[in-house]
């Protein structure tokens, strides 16, 4: 689990979360987008899931736990980009 401020931080945009939600909503079918929520660990993409409690399901299914219906633990389970050592192969990604 991951927030879409990990993630335009560590692209080097600490102030870009909403661009990287933007360009979320952009991307093919197959991106673990399940995985991406806001800074408070709430379902905020849950809205792009139809039905509306598929991305919560497919957490659930992953392992992921919950403090309340639509909020993950974080603290439990937040991974930070940024702290991630293979953080070089993302930029490839951006540069293409």
């Amino acid at each position: 689990m991951t927030s879409y401020g990990a993630i335009a931080r560590a692209l080097g945009s600490p102030r870009g979360a909403r661009m990287v939600g933007w360009a979320m909503n952009h991307c093919p079918d197959g991106l673990p987008a399940h995985r991406v929520v806001n800074r408070a660990g709430v379902l905020t993409g849950a809205i792009h899931f139809v039905p509306g409690e598929e991305m919560r399901r497919r957490l659930e299914e992953e392992g992921v736990t919950f403090v309340d219906d639509i909020t993950v633990d974080m603290r439990e389970h937040f991974w930070d980009p940024a702290d991630d050592p293979r953080v070089d192969e993302f930029y490839q990604f951006v540069e293409s």
